[in-house]
């Protein structure tokens, strides 16, 4: 199968499991070429072995909180691909730190995870698509994002990516690159926070479900996809800036 991305060159960080997972099946299956980041190695492979030309597509498997591991990745990608196009922005999440009282440490990783890494990629690569007049920089936030529903530091770091999503958008709204963010609620995808809770306190989960979910059940990652689809396609011309819920009801904000 493929369609718009055909030959498409998209940076994908996050993606040995949860939704830069998915993504990466996705769009591998629309025809790009990808360049896929992630800390295991072995998960990456298995992923790219299991496309149909695996030699198209460049893994990078090293933490991206080290600044010097971001200048390689964007380096490596570049050489292999010539330019991004798409650059998917999944990597992130919470840490495990619930204690509100966070330390300084604690925050500083959540910031580097959630924003920092991504804000460092684009000062990367941006130059080069406002060259060329087309880019599509998608991030992917969360409804934590505009309303306290999470833990502190995750309430935190989403609420600033949002921040940076409006403001980076609004800076290259002329140039062709278009910034944008999704802001999902609950969602399952191969080995995300939701299945190992489910695995771990699935009472929990079944909580959640029954007093936070207005279908009463988790969606699946192949229902956010569409919408990530047309962010990183050419009809979002419009969007830049926008950071779009995609929550099924379960939000209660009326900012979107």
């Amino acid at each position: 199968m493929t369609g718009e991305f055909q030959d498409k060159n998209i940076l994908i960080t996050g993606a040995s499991k949860g939704l830069g997972y998915v993504c990466a099946q996705a769009f591998e299956k629309q025809g790009a070429r990808l360049v896929m980041a992630a800390r295991s190695l072995d998960k990456l492979e298995k992923l790219r072995n299991s496309f149909s030309d695996p030699a198209k597509h460049l893994v990078f498997a090293d933490d991206l909180v080290e600044q010097k591991n971001i200048e390689n990745l964007v380096s490596k990608g570049l050489e292999h691909s010539g330019g991004f196009d798409i650059v998917l922005h999944v990597l992130g999440g919470g840490y495990g730190f619930r204690d509100p009282l966070l330390t300084w440490e604690q925050l500083e990783t959540l910031h580097r995870v959630n924003v920092g890494v991504a804000a460092e990629i684009n000062r990367l690569v941006v130059p080069e698509m406002i060259k060329s007049k087309f880019g599509r920089l998608v991030h992917v936030g969360s409804i934590a994002s505009q309303e306290a529903t999470a833990s502190v530091g995750y309430n935190t770091v989403k609420s600033a990516l949002a921040a940076y999503v409006r403001s980076l958008g609004r800076e290259l709204a002329e140039s062709g690159v278009v910034v944008t963010g999704i802001l999902p609620g609950a969602f399952y995808a191969p080995e995300n926070s939701w299945r190992r809770l489910e695995a771990n306190k699935p009472e929990v989960v079944k909580e959640f479900i029954e007093k936070n979910l207005p279908r009463k059940r988790i969606a699946d990652a192949d229902e956010v996809l569409p919408l990530i689809f047309f962010l990183a396609g050419g009809a979002a011309s419009m969007m830049s800036g926008c950071c779009v819920p995609i929550d099924a009801g379960e939000g209660k904000s009326y900012a979107g």
